[in-house]
């Protein structure tokens, strides 16, 4: 047993609160702070051009990983997916960019109803389902029917379970009273899904009574709020299980929250959020994203390394919206401390780091 990971100083929500002042346009001093399940509700108006709404979803797969964004940036709405396969290198997807955000609707709290898009070459529907009082299951089905840029047909189905009692990390990051995010990071989401790709089909994650095939983790961002016109930031996560048995999810940033007394930055243990107030120490390339990343905690809550497999670069230079990100995927190694003490050995978990430079 190790001495106790000292607390973060930020403020915990437990009520729901609204995330603007009632005109919509300005931060409410209550919304300042963290919670363990969204509370806050994104009652964003005017700010034409700043406000930025989105979901993300990303399912880790073993050698397959896959990306979806439903994206309304004002200007310009987004709706694509994306797979890789990190033992060819091989990618693909579909993208679909709409004028003004025209037929792309993303409602104040994430999940609140289907996000859905119908297209000559992308369909898509995220939708969540079951209860929230724990008792009866609960999670989010993705659907995406789409032809890949050579015509072959490719479609995905993925069952995102939420378990009982499971933790996700909801944070303010609070820039000003005019600019700020509302972020939900959700970690370690046990899934189960089909890919298609032409005449093949590859099955992951553990169905309950069937084929014993390895483990399949989602992966949630849900972003709401009104973002300065040049920003920069990391972001990094995946799950896995520790050598001792438990399940371990994995979620941090930086760049983006220095300054602002917030971070995104907390590990989850067995569904329990575990929260990291300090800012995490990032050493990695940007000329050479496929060397080891390294983040750790300078007050000891992680030391992990991820070595990637894959380097997802992405580049957009398009008027207002000039964007580029390398997105490396591979397995985490290193150790993770609980809030209890206990120093958990993670190795070769699930995951990916990022650096984004946007300006949007």
């Amino acid at each position: 047993m190790t001495a106790l990971v000292e607390p973060t100083h930020e403020r915990e929500l437990t009520r729901p609160v609204d995330l603007c002042t009632p005109d919509g346009r300005s931060l409410n001093p209550d919304a300042r702070g963290w919670s363990r399940t969204p509370l806050h509700r994104a009652d964003l108006r005017g700010g034409w051009g700043r406000t930025k709404r989105w979901d993300y979803w990303a399912v880790l797969a073993g050698d397959l990983v896959f990306g979806l964004v439903y994206a309304d940036v004002d200007y310009l709405g987004l709706v694509s997916i994306w797979w890789g396969d990190l033992r060819t290198g091989r990618t693909g997807g579909r993208e679909v960019a709409r004028p003004l955000g025209m037929g792309v609707h993303l409602p104040e709290r994430s999940g609140q109803r289907p996000l859905t898009y119908s297209g000559r070459h992308l369909d898509m529907r995220i939708a969540r389902f079951g209860a929230t009082s724990g008792h009866e299951p609960s999670g989010t089905r993705i659907e995406v029917v789409w032809d890949e840029s050579d015509g072959t047909e490719a479609s995905l189905d993925v069952v995102v379970d939420e378990p009982a009692d499971h933790e996700s990390l909801s944070v303010v990051i609070p820039w000003s009273r005019s600019r700020f995010q509302f972020t939900t990071k959700d970690q370690a989401l046990p899934a189960v899904g089909r890919f298609h790709l032409g005449d093949t089909t590859t099955d992951f994650g553990t169905r309950p009574g069937g084929e014993e095939l390895p483990p399949a983790w989602g992966v949630l961002d849900v972003g709401r709020g009104r973002w300065p016109y040049s920003t920069r930031w990391n972001w990094g996560g995946g799950a896995g299980t520790a050598a001792s048995g438990e399940v371990v999810g994995l979620q941090f940033g930086a760049k983006w929250t220095e300054g602002t007394g917030a971070t995104e930055n907390a590990i989850t243990v067995d569904g329990r959020v575990h929260k990291i107030g300090r800012e995490l120490i990032w050493d990695y390339d940007w000329d050479r994203p496929m060397q080891p990343w390294r983040v750790r905690d300078p007050g000891g809550a992680l030391d992990l390394t991820l070595t990637p497999r894959l380097d997802k670069h992405s580049a957009t230079n398009a008027l207002l919206l000039r964007t580029e990100v390398h997105q490396v995927f591979g397995t985490w190694s290193g150790t993770v401390v609980s809030e209890d003490g206990r120093v958990l050995v993670v190795h070769d978990a699930q995951g990916f780091a990022e650096e984004s430079r946007s300006r949007w």
